[in-house]
């Protein structure tokens, strides 16, 4: 005899493998979602929070000068040698280029004008970009991170040791005045470099490519560079001494925390350094 099939009863809804119907899961799904939505919300809150404190203590509290030494030095030793290295080829690879164009149309002789441009609107602040957030981030990121795991913050804060102010404040004016010398060094690197390739390799007239830096490129350029400079290593050491400080479970914590600091000071660093160039160049074009 055949079995009689199941008939399920009405308003009865079917369970699926994991033990849950449909409508359960969708609310599961939709809870999920709010809880990554919030849990966002309250990072950024946080950080916001954590900006304020920082601006709040560096003019109002007494700034530790020696640990601002220290930690200038430190990021100086991590990001110099990267910055050198990253500096010469990609001024190259830029400078070959604009002047195989300029090549192209007879004007070789505004080889140094081009070099200017390149060099000191997009290539010095791009190269401080990659070097703050990939060498100067980390190291400061790793250090806090650090300390935090193995308790010193909470026994600074039991002790009446404020870590903002002796901790992050310094490390954050270092990254900003370290960001602002390491664009003026790669500025430097990269016209010396295009120099040697323009004159040596392509052609170029050594008197005119000197004489034409200043054609295109003025002091309100530099200017501007450095001051995107300055707002990288300000954002980069805020975005380290953060994800540091909010570093959790061991050194695989550590390494995480390390790994959001590339990505999150990288984002933040190209977003500012669009809002920053397209801003510049509307107020030179209304000038």
């Amino acid at each position: 005899m055949t079995a009689a099939p199941t008939v399920e009863a009405p308003g009865k809804r079917r369970a699926g493998p994991d033990g849950m119907d449909e409508r359960t899961r969708q609310v599961a799904r939709e809870a999920v979602r709010s809880t990554l939505v919030f849990k966002t919300l309250g990072t950024f809150g946080d950080f916001y929070s954590f900006v304020g404190k920082v601006f709040g203590q560096m003019f109002t509290r007494r700034f530790q000068f020696r640990e601002f030494i220290s930690q200038a030095w430190f990021i100086t030793t991590v990001s110099f040698g990267p910055a050198l290295l990253v500096s010469i080829p990609f001024c190259v690879v830029i400078i070959f280029q604009v002047n195989q164009l300029l090549i192209q149309i007879g004007a070789v002789d505004l080889a140094g004008a081009g070099a200017a441009v390149a060099v000191v609107r997009e290539i010095g602040p791009i190269v401080s970009v990659l070097v703050v957030a990939g060498a100067g981030a980390t190291a400061v990121c790793a250090d806090l991170g650090s300390r935090k795991i193995r308790e010193e913050i909470d026994a600074m804060v039991t002790l009446g040791i404020d870590p903002i102010e002796r901790l992050v404040v310094p490390r954050v004016v270092a990254s900003t005045l370290v960001g602002v010398a390491l664009n003026g060094m790669v500025t430097v690197v990269g016209l010396v470099g295009g120099y040697f390739f323009s004159v040596v390799l392509q052609g170029a007239t050594p008197g005119l490519y000197l004489s034409d830096l200043t054609l295109l490129v003025g002091l309100p350029d530099f200017l501007a560079s450095e001051a995107k400079a300055a707002v990288f290593g300000l954002l980069a050491g805020l975005t380290a001494c953060y994800l540091g400080l909010n570093a959790k479970g061991g050194p695989k914590g550590v390494g995480e925390a390390v790994n959001q600091t590339v990505v999150f000071a990288f984002m933040l660093l190209f977003a500012a350094n669009s809002v920053i160039s397209a801003l510049f160049l509307q107020i030179k074009l209304g000038a």
